[in-house]
């Protein structure tokens, strides 16, 4: 009697368990869900907010912003230099005035360079010697600029000191992402 009970209560426990673990799974999904539902809000609300401003934007010193902007995200100022900038896939690479950092920033989040790799091998086999961004290293600090973290003119800016850096169209973009390679 004793044993059937033992394997009763035993069994209730990990249903029980197995029942809570679903519920927070659940429970997680839909707190991403929200966090994902507030950056867009947050995104839309500041994007209306600025909609004036809009014509009257100039970027000046192109370089400048870019490492005010990386800066900002960094925590200190890298005083950045251009070495490069590459087509397929977008990047432009840049060193730390001491030359111990070089910052690549890419409209492409690391997610989209692995699916660019995997998915598109062949095509791409010819600038992978090449691209700094197809051979990233594990020891990669990434950073997600947006106008949440950068301005609230960021994208706005971004397309003007893009095009004046690289001379190439950035399109219409509302993320930059800063790969920081030691």
């Amino acid at each position: 009697m004793e044993l059937i009970l033992a394997i009763v209560v035993a069994s209730a426990v990990i249903f029980f368990g197995a029942l809570i673990s679903a519920g927070n799974e659940r429970q997680r999904r839909a707190i991403d869900g929200l966090r994902e539902q507030v950056v867009l809000w947050a995104v839309q609300d500041l994007k209306i907010k600025r909609k004036h401003l809009e014509q009257t934007i100039q970027v000046a010193d192109p370089l400048g912003w870019l490492n005010n902007t990386a800066s900002r995200i960094y925590g200190y100022d890298l005083k950045l230099q251009v070495l490069e900038m590459f087509e397929e896939p977008q990047a432009l690479v840049c060193t730390s005035d001491n030359s111990t950092l070089r910052v690549i920033f890419s409209s492409l989040s690391s997610s989209d360079i692995r699916r660019i790799k995997r998915g598109k091998q062949n095509r791409l086999s010819q600038f992978i010697g090449q691209n700094p961004l197809l051979n990233l290293s594990k020891m990669v600090t990434i950073h997600e600029l947006s106008i949440l973290n950068a301005g609230h003119l960021f994208d706005l800016e971004l397309t003007l000191a893009w095009k004046a850096l690289t001379g190439q169209e950035i399109g219409s973009v509302n993320n930059l992402w800063m790969y920081i390679i030691p």
